[in-house]
């Protein structure tokens, strides 16, 4: 269609006195216009269509005379005018338009959707286009992606069901791991507090302080095994949301070691042999989730009672090329040659009737190829099994060469702090692990800015996350409103229990947050080096 014909075609459609015949070259443009099944049409650069086809009237509904009357912005779709005309524009020195799509209203008060191919005349100043109807592309599209989304979902909820399903399968043994320490550390607590209370009547002070320091460590170590477990639960009932970061994966592994000890101990010794890796790039729970199935599957594969004689064996090394290896072994009864292949399908077990759901090495392979990774198994009958992970390295945060803190000393700078944590006994014992610095404890959001509101000004706030009546995060948006200066000193403190939103708020919130339980020392740090950002 050369730019003079079409100009020719203009003035006939646009209502010009027809003074001489059409020639044939109109003729076969005439012919051209009305066969097309897209819509094509001549626009001039004073934003009206000039001749349109009987295309639209059958896509929009509106007749010629209706869409040639009145600017063709108007057809188009508020949301789409914009780049419409930023597109028009675009047009007006010669070049060619293919990447347009927009909607145009249909006189039913629907829309279309229109893919556009166009180029332009500057010296007649009009536009010649084609724009292809694509609205059921776009609605399959949309649908298709809607369906993903949904399997999607479902994929995340059939995986976290599964985890949890692991967890609860888990409960008795983890409640019997939390249980032996939490014996030592209250029996020895109460034996410090007996001590404390009735000194050893024969007078030797130097063993009774040196039976109170063996009873403290004791319960200390206590309370740090049982750390480590609430750590591993908190771990892998994280939330179907996937959060992806840089993983070690030797601690990781020790975590569902820890979840999964009360399975192991009663079938077989476990062995450890692992080589200094780099990280990977992981969801830790997802990832936490293959291991702990693995562990299982493991464990399950060995009778009770010969402790002595099995073995579940545990390796992590890197390959020749770089990738990080896991490898669980077990000297169990092994898997059928006939049921190898299947033993990643969806729903397969061995297992006895009403053990297992048989999802989880289906689960374990999806997560592990979700990240770039493979999952292989080799077994022999009456032997035993190997599961290896194979994972891409990730590059390592890169290490401070500075040498690792010492103890803070007895004097330091002091500082005003302010704790707010709905429990008095950790206020209490923040006020005393920090008993060099000015510590004011309450127990609500609404009292701690009741005592910004007096004029108290500090420079920590140590803030609980999840309270009653006024959350955290409640407490921390009226300091920002009212005291923007002082909200930058918050250090949350969380017991772990996140929901979506308490998630979604740490995600977009600078201020450091800290695990409970931890360390004095801890503290004492983050009071210091916010002295020292005071001083400077």
């Amino acid at each position: 269609m050369s730019p003079a014909s079409a100009g020719d075609a203009v003035s006939v459609s646009a209502g010009a006195q027809n003074e001489q015949p059409l020639s044939p070259d109109a003729v076969a443009l005439d012919d051209f216009f009305e066969m097309s099944l897209d819509n094509v049409c001549v626009a001039g650069f004073d934003g009206y269509f000039k001749r349109l086809n009987q295309s639209w009237t059958r896509t929009l509904g509106w007749s010629v005379t209706e869409l040639m009357s009145r600017p063709s912005i108007e057809f188009v779709h508020i949301d789409d005018r914009d780049a419409t005309l930023k597109a028009r524009e675009g047009l007006r020195d010669g070049t060619w338009l293919w990447d347009l799509r927009n909607r145009y209203l249909c006189k039913d008060g629907g829309y279309r959707w229109f893919e556009w191919r166009s180029v332009s005349d500057p010296e007649r100043g009009l536009v010649y286009a084609i724009a292809r109807d694509v609205t059921q592309q776009i609605e399959t599209d949309e649908r298709l992606r809607k369906a993903r989304d949904v399997e999607e979902s479902l994929r995340r909820q059939l995986m976290f069901a599964d985890r949890m399903a692991s967890v609860g399968t888990l409960a008795a043994g983890v409640a019997h791991e939390l249980n032996n320490p939490l014996t030592y550390v209250t029996t020895n607590i109460s034996l410090i507090l007996e001590a404390v209370n009735a000194p050893d009547q024969r007078g030797d002070r130097a063993n009774l302080i040196n039976d109170i320091r063996d009873m403290a460590q004791e319960a200390h170590a206590g309370a740090e095994r049982i750390r480590k477990i609430v750590l591993g639960l908190k771990t892998f009932s994280r939330s179907e949301e996937e959060r992806k970061a840089l993983v070690e994966v030797a601690p990781l592994l020790d975590l569902s070691v820890n979840m999964t000890a009360n399975e192991i101990r009663q079938r077989a010794r476990l062995v450890r042999d692992y080589a200094d890796t780099p990280p990977v790039w992981a969801d830790e729970s997802r990832l936490g989730q293959v291991f702990i199935n693995l562990l299982i599957n493991a464990a399950q594969a060995i009778e009770e009672g010969n402790f002595e004689a099995n073995e579940i064996a545990l390796s992590i090394a890197t390959d020749a090329a770089g990738r990080v290896v896991i490898e669980v072994r077990d000297t169990g009864h092994g898997i059928a040659p006939e049921h190898i292949g299947r033993i990643f399908d969806p729903f397969f077990t061995t297992n006895p009737t009403g053990i297992g759901t048989g999802l989880g090495l289906s689960i374990c392979h999806n997560i592990v190829t979700a990240l770039g990774g493979h999952i292989h198994v080799t077994s022999v009958v009456g032997q035993g099994t190997t599961f290896r992970v194979i994972l891409p390295a990730a590059q390592r945060r890169a290490q401070s060469n500075l040498p690792p803190s010492a103890p803070l000393p007895q004097q330091v700078a002091n500082a005003q702090v302010l704790v707010v944590d709905d429990e008095p006994a950790i206020g209490a014992s923040l006020t005393r692990a920090l008993r060099h610095h000015t510590v004011t404890a309450v127990t609500s959001g609404k009292a701690a800015l009741a005592l910004l509101k007096e004029g108290q000004a500090y420079d920590v706030v140590f803030c609980d996350l999840m309270m009653p009546q006024m959350s955290g995060m409640e407490f921390f948006a009226q300091m920002r409103s009212e005291f923007p200066q002082m909200a930058e000193r918050v250090v949350f403190m969380t017991g772990g229990a996140f929901t979506p939103k308490s998630h979604a708020f740490l995600d977009q919130t600078p201020n450091k947050c800290v695990d409970k339980p931890f360390e004095p020392q801890l503290a004492r740090e983050i009071v210091q080096d916010f002295v020292k950002s005071r001083q400077r």
